[in-house]
């Protein structure tokens, strides 16, 4: 079993700043990208940003400049720092992991339960 635990969500107002993270538990050798997917309010879920075991990073257009995605590899954890928080950010946040090399099952994709980020005007 493979297990992603969030935390960092909360309220704040719109300019403030979060941070949220991503830890990865369980019996696994690597993962290879991990990311954060966010669903707004009565929308579908869409990519915030990933970054690979590398450090290669992608970002939606809509929060480049103002968030970051960074990884702690040997914690086999995911941040996102984001700053410049606006209204329209309000959503809940998932961790993804893509790429879970694991014994029994080969590779995996593994989602995180959310965290709720609301941004008040």
């Amino acid at each position: 079993q493979v297990q992603l635990v969030e935390s960092g969500g909360g309220l704040v107002q719109a300019g403030g700043s979060l941070r949220l993270s991503c830890a990865a538990s369980g019996s696994f050798f690597s993962i290879n990208a991990m990311g954060w997917y966010r669903q707004p309010p009565g929308k579908q879920r869409e990519l915030v940003a990933t970054i690979t075991s590398g450090g290669s990073t992608n970002y939606a257009d809509s929060v480049k400049g103002r968030f970051t995605i960074s990884r702690d590899n040997a914690k086999n954890t995911v941040y996102l720092q984001m700053n410049s928080l606006k209204p329209e950010d309000t959503a809940v946040y998932y961790c993804n992991a893509a790429g879970v090399a694991t014994m029994t099952y080969g590779y995996l994709e593994v989602w995180g339960q959310g965290t709720l980020v609301t941004v008040s005007s």
